[in-house]
């Protein structure tokens, strides 16, 4: 029998089938957020407490009284969610160890946009990281501040058009280079970090499966593709994903106690980035010359990244 020409027919029965997002939320047409949220959710089970920040995801989940959680879900602030996590994480500790509720594990997780992870909230989740809670960070990373407007961040790549930063006659738009926070979380020495992307849902899920069996913390940053702050097709969400992939721009890898391993999903040979910008209205301004200079940053970067994995696979430690 041919596993690939079979996957449809057993992949879902691999994944969990309870939904923990419910149905109704307001996320716009074609968001890529939601689906990774719906996939984080699958993994982690309903042993879960979520911290979750102002952004996409609280705005479109949480509507007064209403709610599409179905595991404790908690609102704060843009820049305290790793803080917060880290102290519900120790306040479970010490109400389990006064047997004031039962014992059993119970994993506490954060979450935030690129905005509340890698700008507002950094300090926070520095902190958490460095004081080693037992608990999973997650980055949903749509490149802007898209709930508020499609402002730029540290995380909007190099020539996007934004709100805050328009390309026009006297710029191309976002003037400085993505900001690595996965190597920065690499960085605290923490025992894992992977990227994820909900275009590749088994990669996905079996990386939030590791970060939850992991004791101490975990950081997933993961790849939200947005037709709405793109300005790309709303039915393009998952092949901008897979581009986004396969054109290096977003690299698949995990990172357990320092070593690296690039993503089977990863392919051999990357595609041309003006495949990825095509589609996207906020590259559709750059010329011919600063669509090759970003193509050589990331054609550096990815083989940089390969050669960590490489010095790992050949055992040079």
């Amino acid at each position: 029998m041919n596993i690939v020409e079979n996957f449809d027919l057993f992949a879902p029965r691999l994944i969990n089938s309870k939904e923990l997002l419910s149905s109704g939320h307001r996320a716009c047409s074609g968001c890529a957020e939601v689906l990774a949220v719906r996939l984080m959710c699958k993994a982690l089970g309903e042993n879960t407490v979520i911290a979750s920040a102002t952004g996409c995801m609280e705005i479109v989940s949480s509507m007064f009284p209403t709610t599409a959680w179905r595991v404790p879900w908690i609102h704060v602030a843009f820049e305290n969610t790793a803080a917060v996590a880290s102290g519900v994480e120790a306040g479970l500790k010490a109400l389990r160890r006064k047997g004031r509720i039962d014992d059993r594990y119970i994993k506490v997780v954060g979450m935030a946009g690129d905005g509340g992870t890698m700008d507002i909230g950094f300090q926070a989740l520095s902190g958490a990281m460095e004081r080693g809670h037992d608990m999973i960070f997650v980055c949903f990373d749509n490149e802007a501040y898209m709930n508020t407007g499609i402002q730029r961040s540290s995380g909007t790549p190099m020539g996007a058009s934004t709100t805050t930063a328009p390309a026009g006659k006297v710029s191309m738009g976002q003037k400085t280079w993505k900001k690595n926070m996965p190597e920065i979380l690499v960085a605290h020495e923490i025992p894992y970090v992977a990227t994820v992307c909900p275009s590749y849902p088994l990669d996905f899920i079996r990386k939030i499966e590791k970060a939850k069996s992991i004791k101490g913390p975990s950081y997933i940053h993961c790849f939200s593709m947005c037709p709405t702050g793109w300005r790309s097709p709303s039915h393009s969400a998952i092949s901008m994903g897979r581009l986004a992939v396969e054109t290096g721009v977003f690299p698949l890898y995990e990172v357990e106690h320092g070593h690296y391993r690039l993503s089977p999903d990863m392919p051999k040979k990357l595609k041309p980035i003006k495949d990825y910008f095509k589609p996207q209205g906020r590259f559709r301004h750059l010329t011919p010359d600063e669509i090759d200079m970003i193509q050589q940053r990331v054609t550096v970067e990815f083989v940089k990244l390969k050669e960590k994995a490489k010095f790992l696979k050949t055992g040079n430690e």
